[in-house]
């Protein structure tokens, strides 16, 4: 008997068409806004649970599956997750992570025209623990980032990032610090949420080599449907 909960039809179907590459090493799923990656305090199941448990169901493994996670998305944050499906993947994952050999992108809708078309931010950001939010501030971390200016709608400005640091809520802080809040993003200055609760911000792309296979992985999420105007 699995260890684990069982899937409804429904939700299986839903969780199979978000894989968006997988092998015997690595998954990398289309995470939703609003879903969690790993637990935390609200206590809700989170994407690495969940998608235990569907492995489980799908390759009929009564016993414990292996679902690590090298990089967390925020939980308002759609887009490409990375999981590692086992323990050498993770290890080797992490490190490649800790050495900048992961690139990923992001395309983030705002409220705000950006200042130029394109530019490399470099600010210093501090944490508020108890706020759950990050301030720039001279007694930070260093954060960069580039952007640039990809597309328009009739009120909102897309951008697509490039992060060369990982520092807390870092798109969210440096954007809205040139006047750029990310649509539904209440916490950073947006002035209204969006309806799913969800940020306008998407983990778009990922690229790096395979830490076990050694070739090239470059997996791309698609639009949500919500973003209106927005061509992928």
């Amino acid at each position: 008997m699995s260890v684990y909960r069982v899937i409804s039809d429904a939700e299986y179907r839903d969780l199979e068409g978000r894989i968006l590459y997988e092998d015997n090493h690595l998954l990398v799923f289309n995470k939703r806004a609003g879903e969690i990656v790993q637990g935390d305090k609200t206590g809700d199941e989170p994407l690495s649970e969940t998608l235990k448990a569907f492995i489980a169901q799908r390759d009929s493994k009564p016993g414990q599956v292996f679902m690590g996670v090298p990089h967390r998305l925020d939980r308002p944050v759609s887009g490409v997750c990375l999981f590692a499906k086992t323990s050498k993947a993770l290890e080797r994952l992490n490190e490649m992570l800790r050495k900048g050999e992961i690139h990923k992108t992001y395309w983030a809708m705002t409220a705000g025209k950006p200042p130029k078309a394109e530019d490399t931010l470099t600010d210093f950001l501090a944490r508020n623990e108890a706020q759950n939010k990050s301030y720039v501030s001279k007694n930070g971390k260093e954060a960069k980032l580039h952007y640039a200016h990809i597309q328009t709608t009739d009120r909102y400005f897309l951008l697509e990032i490039e992060l060369f640091t990982g520092r807390h809520h870092q798109i969210r802080c440096q954007l809205a610090h040139i006047g750029c809040p990310i649509k539904g993003d209440l916490k950073y200055g947006a002035k209204r949420s969006n309806p799913d609760g969800g940020i306008s911000l998407l983990a778009r792309r990922i690229q790096f080599i395979h830490p076990v296979r050694k070739t090239e992985v470059d997996v791309t999420a698609p639009v949500p449907e919500s973003w209106k105007g927005i061509q992928g």
